[in-house]
């Protein structure tokens, strides 16, 4: 359980990591009108905001931190 939950804190504050220095964003693309071979398609990105990232690298320092606690002879 122990390494389980320092292996999910790494990551989660990897995640953060991105969100908050580089940004992350989701598009989406769908066909607005199409007749024969002539489509057009409307693109929307939105950006994950970067409280979200921050949330993460917080909650995966105390995963970190919950999993080295629970390891004897280290705290």
């Amino acid at each position: 359980m122990m390494r389980r939950s320092l292996l999910l804190g790494i990551l989660l504050m990897a995640i953060g990591a991105v969100i908050v220095l580089h940004g992350l964003s989701e598009g989406t693309e769908r066909s607005v009108f199409r007749i024969g071979n002539v489509q057009t398609s409307l693109e929307a990105r939105r950006s994950v905001p970067t409280w979200v990232g921050a949330f993460a690298i917080v909650g995966g320092a105390l995963l970190v931190g919950a999993g080295l606690r629970r390891r004897p002879g280290i705290l």
